[in-house]
């Protein structure tokens, strides 16, 4: 089974916790548990990276109260799930800005991703003050000052943007759960020619199974990169 690279935008915690009476804090906190769910049911399913989006630069306007809910959730994940990540071949890696992020979570994220540097079977990237328009134009910035314009070169540039260098991957399948049907800045570059879909299931209430069924929409399509494609070369 051929590996590919699935981004997820994970959407829905909010509207989760709202239909159920509950705080907005209590859908993030059971997006959180949906994560390790999902995390762990990737690799069975030909997924060697993941690349989720868990905060993104606009959402610094949400209330004070919500991002610093946020924020300890993102905390508390990276110190309680570094073990298990590292103990079951999981690389983690933190993209986006970091200057803003208060210094504690800054420290945390850097220990867990030295911790687990040795992971070989996931590739898990998770978007955290993230915006795809502000990496590009960093992107572009490296770019100019270096003279390397080519297509490969500047994906170089952008791969090292915020979390130090790693290899640029192109995302083959891009979910997103919620029932709505956008990027919202999320991997612009690197979607150029990824497969989209969109569930409504919220995200509390994703599952390994709906991971499943997405995987296999996605091995359905005819990715044809401009091309003609294997059916339409296959009937000339």
């Amino acid at each position: 089974m051929e590996s590919f690279h699935a981004a997820i935008i994970m959407d829905g915690n909010g509207r989760w916790a709202t239909r159920k009476g509950m705080p907005r804090k209590a859908g993030h906190a059971a997006g959180v548990e949906t994560l390790g769910r999902i995390v762990e049911a990737a690799p069975a399913l030909g997924i060697d990276t993941l690349t989720v989006y868990a905060f993104s630069a606009d959402n610094w306007q949400r209330p004070k109260a919500e991002v610093g809910a946020l924020m300890g959730l993102l905390r508390r994940y990276v110190e309680s799930e570094v073990r298990r990540l590292a103990e079951s071949g999981t690389r983690l890696r933190v993209i986006g800005r970091r200057d803003r992020l208060p210094p504690d979570i800054a420290t945390a994220i850097a220990r867990a991703e030295a911790t687990t540097a040795a992971g070989t079977k996931l590739n898990l990237r998770v978007a955290v003050d993230y915006s795809a328009r502000d990496a590009i134009l960093a992107a572009a910035a490296a770019v100019a000052r270096s003279g390397d314009l080519s297509r490969e070169g500047f994906a170089r540039h952008l791969a090292g943007v915020g979390a130090g260098a790693e290899t640029h991957r192109d995302v083959d399948l891009l979910i997103r759960t919620g029932g709505e049907k956008r990027l919202s800045d999320f991997l612009l570059w690197e979607c150029a020619y990824a497969e989209l879909y969109f569930t409504d299931r919220l995200w509390p209430d994703f599952s390994a199974d709906d991971l499943a069924a997405a995987v296999a929409a996605f091995h359905g399509r005819d990715r044809r990169f401009g091309g003609l494609g294997g059916a339409a070369v296959s009937a000339a």
